[in-house]
This record gives structure tokens, C-alpha cells and sequence, in this order.
């Protein structure tokens, strides 16, 4: 079965944007930014509920009790693991009382910052281990009685800690946290103040697209779809061609109008048009580029900062270049005389200087070589990892899915089925149809 590792993965994941958030969070105090102290305590809710109460005991437990039983060699590497699950709690009270400190003054910012970036790069350490030493040798040494203990103990119903609705409650704590996170942290979220409606058990999707549908003439090309996304999520949208993926993105982004509901961050925005669109966070980087060749790269990034305040797009231009450094060095060539690649990345630069709290990314691979077709994945993978909100509509369906949170197979206009992005690659159908398998 082998549940139980889909379950640490996604937690994984998770902590990894949270370990990105807190490195951007700290750079923020150190420059005198003002953070709502209402992100931290998410924060350390999410760390001290799931992580240190339920994640690590369970492990502890359970996958590294039996894998000590079957791999002797990995024992020193699961002694240094489970210290730093003891010391989890110590360092974790230690990081609120530093908060704290710091919101009333007591000590310097720089003081917090460097904590807050100490725990960041041991929680990233922590998870390349796990990702790179423990759950490989856990595949490869652990046998099917060992995940039959290991699975139920992770996935039980009756489990008020670990069960199947506690994982809807960690998922619910995660998506509080990216809508408490101010916007440039990039959790995915906007600057929000604490209110009743993130006090709530569930947080609503960012999304959620509702009998969407479009006609071109008598041809009815989406057939009401209904989709959601919740913020720091990347959600993959595959399909075959004429499917209806890139007039879906299309209707989201206001380009083309629909039929049905559109609510977004808790607003009804299906009759908007695609400026007021942009205006409130969702960013469309289109199928084949669409590029302005004649202008050079700079000029092309600033157009997707026209809705930011000025002040911002000098720093925002600087972490797009630090992002993509081959734009750095043609800053002022025109963007038509970059290769396909170059273009690609230039398109996605120029939405991510918009802000975007949702980034719409259509075929982004499409007419690219395989080199440079990976090159593109890794920056995806790159802004997943800082938790940017994204639905990817991608012609590579299996890297689609590899990276993807959640993911829907769109057939002839309908959604045909969701899932998790793992379950929908194990999917026999999807890998018929869509993967060549």
C-alpha cells in the first residue's frame, strides 16, 4: 500500500513552503517590514499541532520503529532524526517567545529574523533526509506486513490525531496560514488580518468555478465545469487537444466570456472583465508566449508590474531576474530576438511581476526542446516550492501530475476525474490515454 509515505510527502511538501515563508518573512523584519503577528501564530499552530504532536510520533513509532527492524545501516541516521523530533517542542516555545519579544519591542528585529531562518534551513535539512535516505530505504527494505502496521497507523478512522478527517484539519490549517501571509511572502495568499472568517473550521477555496460554461457559435466547448483550488496549492489541468484546457483558462482569466460562477477569494467575479481580473491577483501567462518582440525584456516585465505601486517593481524586477538570470543579462534586447525558451520565461517573469496570487499557466513546454522543457519545470517546481497559488494546463501530462497537488482530466468540454496528482498518474486510465503507459 504504502499510504503512509504519500501522507509524509504531502506533508513535506507543505512544511517546505512554510520553511520558504519564513526566509522571505524574516528578510521582511530585517528591512523594517511590518508582519501581522496573526501569520506567526498560524504558523506555529500548524508546526506545534502537526508536526510535533502528530507527524513525528508517528513516524517515530511506527516507520522508523520498523525500518530499525529490517536496516540496520540506517540506524545513526534515524538517532539524529528522532532528536530532532525531542527537540521540535524546545525550539518551537523558543521561536514564539522570540515573536513575541519582538512585537513588543524587547528585542531587535535582526534577533528573530535569525531565528526564524535557523529553523527554516533545520526544517529543509530534515526533509532532504527523510526525502533523500529514509523513505527510499523504506521502499526498498520494508515488507508488506511492515506497510500493512505502518498504513492503518497513519490513516486510521478512529484516529482523532492521524486519521482521515484530521488530515481535512491540517489541510484547513495550512490554507489559514497562506491567507493570514502577507502577499509577497508568497504562501499563495494576500495580506489579511485575522477575522471570523479564517477563525473558521475550513477555509473556503480561493477559487471555485461553478457550471462554467462557453460556446463558440453552436459549439459548446465547456459543458459545466466545476473546479477548486485553495491558495498554495499547484493544480494540474491536463487533457487532449480540443478538450477545452486553454479556453478554460481562457474564461477564468476573463479573455473570452462564460456562462456560470466564478468566485474568487470569496467574490463573484464572472462578469468582470479582465483587467478588473488582474486587478485583484489572477495572472495569465498564455499559451505560445504572446510576447511584445519589439520592446526589450525590461520594458516587457514592466508591463506586468502596470497595476503595482512604483516603489515595488524595481525589487520585484530584481527578484525576477534573480529567478531567470538569463533575462538579466538581455534586459535590453528586444524580447523577439530571445529563443523559444528565453520567451517562456520571460512570459512567466512578466505575470509574476503582476503579483499574482493565482498564475494561470497555459502549455508552458509547448515547442520547447527536452533541455530546456526541463528548465521550465524546475522554475515551476521553483514557485511551487515558495507556494505561489497555480493551475498548470500542461501537453506533458505526467511532469503535470509529478508536481501537482491535486489535478483534473478535462475530456471534450467535462471534467472526466480528479484526484491527487500521485493517485491520478497510478490512474489507469489517465496512464492510457495521457501518459503513453
Amino acid at each position: 500500500m504504502m499510504e503512509a509515505l504519500d501522507v509524509i510527502s504531502s506533508e513535506h511538501r507543505n512544511l517546505w513552503r512554510i520553511a520558504t515563508a519564513l526566509d522571505q518573512a524574516a528578510n521582511q523584519i530585517v528591512v523594517g517590514e511590518e508582519i501581522d503577528e496573526a501569520f506567526f501564530e498560524a504558523v506555529f499552530d500548524y508546526l506545534e499541532h502537526f508536526i510535533d504532536r502528530f507527524h513525528h510520533p508517528k513516524e517515530d513509532d511506527y516507520l522508523f520503529a520498523r525500518l530499525r527492524m529490517r536496516h540496520h545501516d540506517i540506524s545513526p541516521i534515524l538517532d539524529r532524526l528522532q532528536s530532532e523530533h525531542r527537540a521540535g517542542p524546545n525550539d518551537l516555545r523558543r521561536l514564539r517567545s522570540l515573536s513575541h519579544a519582538w512585537r513588543e519591542r524587547r528585542i531587535d528585529g535582526s534577533e528573530f529574523a535569525t531565528a526564524l531562518k535557523n529553523h527554516a534551513q533545520q526544517l529543509r535539512l530534515h526533509i532532504r533526509c527523510e526525502e533523500k535516505d529514509v523513505l527510499p530505504a523504506a521502499r526498498g527494505a520494508l515488507r508488506p506486513e511492515d506497510w500493512h502496521a505502518i498504513d492503518k497507523a497513519f490513516l486510521d478512522h478512529e484516529d482523532p490525531l492521524f486519521g482521515r478527517a484530521a488530515q481535512e484539519r491540517f489541510r484547513a490549517l495550512f490554507h489559514r496560514l497562506a491567507h493570514l501571509a502577507p502577499e509577497s511572502i508568497g504562501l499563495g495568499a494576500h495580506e489579511a488580518s485575522l477575522s471570523s472568517q479564517t477563525d473558521q473550521a475550513f477555509m473556503p477555496a480561493l477559487l471555485q468555478v461553478r457550471a462554467l460554461q462557453n460556446r463558440y457559435g453552436r459549439l459548446l466547448a465547456l459543458k459545466g465545469i466545476d473546479l477548486e483550488l485553495y491558495s498554495g496549492e499547484l493544480v494540474a489541468l491536463i487533457g487532449a487537444n480540443g478538450a477545452g484546457k486553454t479556453t478554460f483558462l481562457r474564461a477564468l482569466s476573463g479573455v473570452i466570456p462564460a456562462e456560470g460562477s466564478i468566485v474568487f477569494d470569496g467574490e463573484e467575479i464572472s462578469r468582470l472583465p479582465a483587467a478588473a481580473r488582474v486587478m485583484r491577483g489572477i495572472c495569465h501567462v498564455p499559451e505560445g508566449r504572446q510576447v511584445f518582440a519589439p520592446l526589450s525584456v525590461q520594458d516587457n516585465l514592466l508591463l506586468g508590474a502596470y497595476r503595482q505601486p512604483r516603489q515595488r517593481a524595481a525589487g520585484d524586477l530584481e527578484r525576477v531576474y534573480a529567478l531567470f538570470p538569463i533575462l538579466a543579462e538581455k534586459r535590453h534586447q528586444a524580447a523577439g530576438s530571445l529563443s523559444g525558451g528565453q520567451q517562456q520565461m520571460l512570459a512567466i517573469g512578466r505575470a509574476l511581476m503582476g503579483r499574482p496570487r493565482l498564475l494561470l499557466l497555459d502549455e508552458p513546454s509547448m515547442g520547447l526542446a527536452p533541455l530546456l522543457v526541463e528548465e521550465v519545470f524546475n522554475v515551476i517546481q521553483t514557485l511551487k516550492t515558495q507556494g505561489i497559488t497555480i493551475l498548470l494546463v500542461e501537453q506533458n501530462a505526467h511532469a503535470a501530475l509529478a508536481l501537482a497537488d491535486r489535478g483534473y482530466v478535462l475530456t471534450t468540454g467535462r471534467i472526466a476525474l480528479t484526484g491527487s496528482g500521485q493517485a491520478l498518474l497510478k490512474n489507469e486510465e489517465v496512464r492510457a490515454a495521457y501518459l503513453g503507459m
